[in-house]
């Protein structure tokens, strides 16, 4: 019967282990100490050899010739455990087997001594996915297990175990194998098995384990029997579904040629061909994350999973765009991605986001536009829209009156700002500033800016409180703000002129001619 070329090549030993040398060192290292735990958790993503280490673990502990770090590989406890059909190492699938009556019989099992071997090993898989109520079953055992028992807890959630469990248990992170050695590794792999292949198609195939050395040859395990014995590049990527440098490549040139309808007929070249939307924005998103990478640190890289013929392109397509584009192609890429998840129209948001890409292409930095117009190359500038006059800060009599000193004749637009200063309305406080306050016949005449007319309650309540409830008030709206010249004194004199000197302000009101500087402040006052 065939067996799969995953299970086939499954290492045996610690030193057919590829990756993962922090846990192999660990272990090798506790077993030629004789510190042997009784409890360990094995985490990772799937695929990095999390069981193939825990029964690795189980020889060592039961050879013959054990404990040690070089299981014999041929005496009975070996082969058994190897095998899989072990009367001392007991592997449990948590996911059906997670409930309190499980893991009592465990408990159970635990007090009876090894049929034959030296340990008792307890693998369970998926052990996230235990309940709480059998964990606590399990929780007295694994604190004060027996001498002969060994338990090993292999999960891809390491966060969901309770840390009553993990507290009693030496940890181990499995990373994601390096690009590089899933390669080499389904090389010997295909010379072992007389596949004839390339560095492209391993190239491909790696990307498609993400790290993962078990998927990536159940995928070769796939090509094999959808190209035979000699696989193809286009074939493979045809058969997992994944796009190539040429078609993602396509993306890229639209950008540069700023051609929205490419972006448009790419769309419907991918939905004319059955190809997932979905996944064409996933692997986008990868592109551009590849191409940044190529220009921040250039190719031969580790950081990027390609062969060196890949990451070449990628660098030479990279030198076309800047830094930024490409930051900002990959954010509205994931953006992207992430609403084509729950999107109804997966068409529609697909070409809005291309597009949206094109237009984010033509955007310039303010820098840049600044020097375009001190270059005088591009066309006057547009006069700025009107905007309502700055805030201001407390003159020095506004500042004796919210401090308790005399009003003496002071004009109304002074005393009724310090009242708003009072009050902490600092907002009210720049409306009153900035209008022109009269008083006429017994009646007080506010003429103001019309984006002051939010404040009109509270102007006409503190003109109130300091006029008097018989004295008239009336407030007008929509002529602009008339701001009553400020009191000269040399030292704010010498602010302003320090202040408009300045070469920066001087180029500023060359570029924007109908600029104005209504008020200059000392920011160290």
């Amino acid at each position: 019967m065939y067996q799969v070329i995953a299970r086939k090549y499954r290492p045996q030993a610690f030193a057919e282990l590829i990756g993962q040398e922090h846990v192999r060192t660990t272990l090798e290292n506790a077993i030629a100490q004789g510190r042997i735990a009784h409890g360990y958790i094995f985490s990772g993503q799937r695929g990095t050899g999390k069981t193939t280490v825990a029964r690795i673990l189980a020889r060592c502990l039961n050879c013959i010739h054990g404990p040690t770090a070089t299981p014999c590989g041929v005496c009975a406890s070996c082969l058994e455990i190897a095998g899989g059909n072990s009367p001392d190492v007991i592997e449990i699938d948590a996911a059906s087997n997670r409930g309190i009556n499980e893991m009592r019989e465990l408990r159970e099992n635990v007090r009876y001594r090894p049929a034959r071997d030296r340990y008792k090993v307890f693998i369970v898989d998926e052990a996230h996915q235990i309940t709480s109520e059998a964990f606590n079953a399990m929780l007295k055992t694994l604190e004060e297990p027996p001498e002969w028992a060994v338990f090993i807890l292999c999960t891809t959630e390491a966060h969901k175990i309770p840390t009553t469990i993990a507290s009693r248990c030496q940890q181990f992170s499995f990373r994601s194998v390096d690009f590089g050695e899933v390669v080499k590794r389904m090389e010997e792999i295909c010379a072992k098995e007389g596949i004839e292949t390339n560095p492209e198609v391993l190239s491909v195939l790696a990307q498609a384990g993400e790290g993962s050395v078990r998927d990536s040859l159940s995928a070769l395990d796939q090509a094999i029997a959808c190209c035979g014995m000699k696989l193809d590049a286009v074939e493979v990527r045809g058969m997992l579904g994944l796009f190539s440098l040429d078609s993602l490549g396509e993306v890229s040139d639209a950008l540069k040629s700023e051609d929205s309808r490419r972006m448009l007929d790419l769309v419907m070249e991918l939905e004319r061909n059955g190809r997932s939307l979905q996944h064409f924005c996933r692997e986008l998103a990868r592109y551009f994350r590849n191409l940044l990478v190529a220009k921040v640190v250039g190719a031969n890289t580790r950081l990027i999973a390609a062969s060196a013929r890949e990451q070449e392109r990628l660098a030479e397509v990279a030198r076309g765009f800047s830094e930024e584009d490409l930051t900002r192609y990959l954010q509205l890429t994931l953006d992207l991605f992430k609403d084509l998840q729950f999107s109804l129209q997966p068409r529609l948001h697909l070409e809005i986001g291309l597009l949206r890409l094109i237009q984010a292409g033509k955007l310039v930095d303010i820098e840049e536009a600044l020097a375009d117009l001190g270059g005088g190359g591009g066309s006057t500038p547009a006069p700025p829209r009107a905007s309502p006059p700055p805030r201001t800060s407390p003159t020095t009599q506004t500042k004796r009156l919210m401090a308790g000193g005399p009003e003496g004749e002071l004009p109304w637009k002074d005393r009724l700002h310090a009242a708003a200063l009072k009050l902490g309305r600092q907002a009210t406080a720049d409306a009153i500033q900035h209008s022109e306050i009269t008083e006429q016949d017994g009646e007080l005449l506010f003429v103001t800016h019309d984006d002051y007319r939010v404040y009109e309650n509270d102007m006409l309540e503190i003109a109130r409180k300091e006029a008097g409830p018989r004295r008239r008030i009336k407030i007008a709206f929509g002529a602009p703000a008339v701001t009553e010249a400020p009191r000269k004194n040399p030292t704010q004199d010498d602010v302003t002129e320090r202040a408009l000197g300045h070469p920066d302000v001087k180029r500023f009101q060359e570029l924007f001619p109908d600029a104005q500087v209504r008020v200059v402040r000392n920011l160290k006052e």
